[in-house]
C-alpha cells in the first residue's frame, strides 16, 4: 500500500487532496500545525488518516513522520500576499524554510514523487497573457519569490540528489471548505459569506481585474497526475488552471446568479502586490501530465455556494440550539 504525507493537509486543499488520496486506498498521513487549517475539514474522514501535529519548520519531527513515505505533498503555506508583506520574516521561515524542510525529509525518506503547491504570483504583473511556463518570473511580493524559491529547490533536488520532483503553479484555487474568515481570506468565500449574510461586498480597485478561478476538484486532479507522470515532467513546474479569465465584477454576477441575491457593491483602491490580470495556459499541464479541467466555472460556483449556505445554516441552527 502507498502511503503519502500531505503537510498542510488539514487546509482548503490539502483536506481535499487527502480526501481523494485516501479514496486511492493509500496510507495517509496529515501533518499540520493547524494555525490555518481547520479540523472540521476532515472530520468526516478523521478516523481514516493519521494526524500529526507539528510545524514544517520543525525538521526533525517531519523527518520522523516522511520515514516509509511513497508520495509527499507538500500545501502548508503561509498563503496570503498581503500578510507575507507585513511579514516578510515569517513568511520566509515558513514558505521557504518550511518547504526546503519538506524536500529534506522526503529526500532522506526515499520518496517516490515530491509534489509542490506553488503559485501564479511567480510571474508577477508582467502583461504577457496567456501565462506560460517559460516566462520570466517576476515575483511583486516575499509570498511570490518563496514559492519561486521554492520551485528552483525543487529543481535542485531533482537535478542533484535525483528526488522526482514537480510543481504546480496554482491559479485562483475556489470551493467548499475554504475559509471566508480573517484578514486574508480569499475574495470568492468572503463575498459569498456577505452576500448571504445580507452584507455589501467590497472590491479593492475598479472589478475590471481578471483572474482564472480554478475549482477545488481541477487541483486535486492536477496533483494526482504528477504520481503516475513520465520522468520527463520532473524538475518542472506547471500551470494549474482553466485557461480562461473571469473579471471580478463577472464573478460577482455569477455569485449572484448561484445565490438569488443581487450584491451591494463598494470599491476601494487596489491592494499592494495585487496583479492586475493573471490566467494561464495550460497546454503543458494537459499534454504533459494529462491534466484535464473537468468542473468548469459556473458548476464550481454552484457547488460551493450551495456548500457554504449549507454551512451557514448549520451554524446558526446550532447556535440557537
Amino acid at each position: 500500500m502507498a502511503k503519502t504525507l500531505i503537510t498542510g493537509g488539514g487546509g482548503f486543499i490539502g483536506s481535499h487532496l487527502a480526501e481523494a488520496v485516501l479514496a486511492l486506498g493509500h496510507e495517509v498521513i496529515i501533518y499540520d500545525s493547524w494555525s490555518s487549517g481547520r479540523k472540521e475539514n476532515i472530520a468526516h474522514f478523521r478516523d481514516d488518516v493519521e494526524v500529526v501535529e507539528a510545524d514544517i519548520r520543525d525538521l526533525h519531527t517531519l523527518k520522523a513522520c516522511a520515514k516509509g513515505v511513497t508520495n509527499f505533498f507538500h500545501e502548508a503555506a503561509l498563503v496570503s500576499v498581503p500578510w507575507s508583506i507585513d511579514d516578510p520574516v515569517l513568511n520566509n521561515d515558513i514558505n521557504v524554510v518550511g518547504t526546503l524542510n519538506a524536500l529534506i525529509a522526503s529526500r532522506d525518506a526515499g520518496a517516490e514523487r515530491f509534489v509542490f503547491a506553488s503559485s501564479a504570483a511567480v510571474y508577477g504583473d508582467t502583461p504577457e497573457l496567456p501565462k506560460k511556463e517559460g516566462m520570466m518570473l517576476r515575483p511583486e511580493s516575499p509570498y511570490a519569490l518563496a514559492k519561486m524559491v521554492g520551485e528552483e529547490h525543487a529543481r535542485l533536488f531533482y537535478e542533484l540528489y535525483g528526488l522526482k520532483t514537480v510543481a504546480l503553479r496554482y491559479f485562483n484555487v475556489f470551493g467548499p471548505r475554504q475559509d471566508p474568515a480573517g484578514a486574508y481570506a480569499s475574495v470568492i468565500p468572503i463575498f459569498v459569506t456577505a452576500m448571504i449574510s445580507g452584507k455589501p461586498i467590497k472590491i479593492n480597485g475598479d472589478g475590471l481585474q481578471s483572474r482564472d478561478f480554478v475549482y477545488i476538484k481541477n487541483v486535486v486532479q492536477a496533483n494526482l497526475k504528477c504520481l503516475t507522470a513520465p520522468d520527463s515532467v520532473l524538475g518542472r513546474a506547471f500551470n494549474v488552471g482553466t485557461g480562461k479569465q473571469v473579471t471580478l465584477l463577472d464573478m460577482v454576477a455569477e455569485l449572484s446568479r448561484a445565490t438569488g441575491i443581487n450584491a451591494q457593491v463598494s470599491f476601494g483602491p487596489p491592494r499592494q502586490g495585487d496583479i492586475e490580470h493573471s490566467y494561464p495556459s495550460i497546454e503543458a499541464a494537459q499534454t504533459e501530465l494529462g491534466y484535464k479541467p473537468t468542473v468548469g466555472f459556473a458548476e464550481g460556483i454552484d457547488v460551493t455556494v450551495k456548500s457554504f449556505m449549507s454551512d451557514m445554516d448549520l451554524n446558526q441552527h446550532l447556535s440557537l440550539s
